[in-house]
């Protein structure tokens, strides 16, 4: 009986389902964070370039 009743708290404990999730909204978050970042950067080095071309 006590096995049945250890069982039945293991299985109604979501406290790891919980930081399974907080670890793939972190992980989503990250990876729109180096898209954003990526795609300034490549933007942001074009500028600059056609800024340094233009002052020679």
């Amino acid at each position: 009986m006590k096995l049945k009743c250890k069982w039945a708290e293991f299985a109604a404990d979501e406290s790891g389902a919980t930081a399974i999730e907080y670890g793939l909204i972190a992980a989503g978050i990250a990876l729109a964070i180096i898209e954003i970042i990526y795609a300034l950067g490549t933007d942001l080095v074009a500028k600059l370039q056609s800024l340094a071309t233009a002052l020679k």
